[in-house]
């Protein structure tokens, strides 16, 4: 195998791909490469972790045709070190392979190629829409961090994808805290749900592009596709709690507060909170004012009240500062409502006005 490829688009390439490589592969080592095929289907690039996949074109000249494969975290630091414009040549003969640019040469030990597994792409197709890969990225990433990092409760660990009426959903939760972020779409996009890995389906959407992708699933495998690039995914094939369930139907007290007030007085408040990092909130309707206070032994007390809208009782609950900001950056307005239904019973966040986000916390003990 002869190819030329530029420079950039090489290092991008490989960059992203590489992304689905493992990191180290003891049973199986050609699932931390990178494969290259140059034939009559152009030039590709490869990688799997049996977990997610990826097929991506990549522009360049086919001097000869060929299949080699590469330990991807090498040829990641050989790409990323290329300076200035023009093209890269990877020559492969044998058991090496040799890049050639300008003045410089390195010879690369290869792998087997003859291992790598066939990506898996659904068979019997039960899902099939089409969304912009920028609109899938926003609503993936504004929930993904509420997905448990425990692989305990699998369903947990994962982001929980569907439509309905128009509109698709995102949502993800750890049992502590719960993200739900819908996207109206135009046109006829059939009722569907799917379970995808947290950790998978943000490799997935970091790595597509703005424009256009298709989406096909059967019961097992997940693919985004576009002109460029195919991607895919094992899917979760437990079930996914019922978490409408726990969204409050009415509350005791509400508040409006501005969003950057809140912020810098949780981020103050945090200096002070206890090893469990709690930082109390309380509402006050006689005075209109929503408190945040914390205690810590070791560092000292801190409490301060912010002007705001309230209606309903006064209560005042324990939350982690952590979860308390969490959502904060992903709002946009510049106003948020906080919605207390009782304690020991979930706080809403949201922005006002703004209904395609929903932000719940439970409280801490008091």
């Amino acid at each position: 195998m002869i190819i030329s490829i530029d420079k950039k688009e090489l290092a991008e390439a490989v960059n992203s791909v590489s992304r689905f490589a493992e990191r180290r592969s003891t049973t199986l080592p050609i699932l931390a490469g990178i494969v290259i095929v140059a034939g009559d289907d152009g030039i590709k690039l490869r990688a799997t972790n049996l977990e997610t996949g990826i097929d991506r074109k990549i522009s360049g000249t086919i001097k000869e045709s060929g299949v080699v494969a590469l330990p991807a975290t090498t040829f990641r630091e050989i790409t990323a070190s290329f300076s200035g414009t023009g093209t890269v040549t990877l020559e492969h003969g044998g058991d090496t392979l040799v890049i050639s640019s300008g003045t410089g040469r390195s010879t690369l030990k290869t792998l087997s190629y003859e291992d790598f597994p066939i990506l898996p792409f659904p068979e019997a197709t039960t899902v099939k829409f089409s969304i912009q890969g920028a609109q899938l990225r926003n609503l993936i990433t504004t929930v993904a961090a509420c997905a448990s990092t425990s692989t305990v409760r699998p369903e947990l660990a994962s982001i929980f994808f569907s439509s309905e009426g128009g509109t698709i959903k995102a949502v993800a939760t750890d049992s502590f805290r719960l993200s739900e972020k819908k996207l109206t779409v135009s046109g006829n996009t059939s009722p569907f749900s799917l379970l995808i890995p947290a950790k998978n389906i943000l490799d997935v959407v970091q790595t597509l592009p703005d424009e256009m992708i298709e989406v096909r699933s059967d019961d097992h495998q997940c693919a985004f596709s576009c002109p460029s690039m195919m991607i895919t995914t094992r899917l979760v094939t437990t079930s996914y709690p019922d978490y409408t369930q726990i969204i409050p139907k009415s509350f005791i007290a509400e508040a409006t507060v501005l969003r950057k007030d809140l912020e810098a007085s949780l981020r103050r408040s945090a200096v002070f909170s206890d090893s469990f990092q709690k930082v109390r909130v309380g509402f006050s309707t006689g005075d209109k004012k929503v408190s945040i206070s914390a205690h810590n032994n070791d560092v000292g007390d801190s409490s301060e009240a912010l002007t705001s809208a309230v209606s309903g009782e006064s209560i005042e609950l324990s939350f982690n500062h952590r979860y308390l900001t969490a959502p904060l950056s992903l709002i946009t307005t510049e106003s948020i409502t906080l919605s207390a239904s009782g304690i020991g019973r979930p706080l809403v966040i949201r922005g006002v006005g703004d209904e395609t986000y929903l932000y719940l916390v439970m409280p801490m003990n008091q």
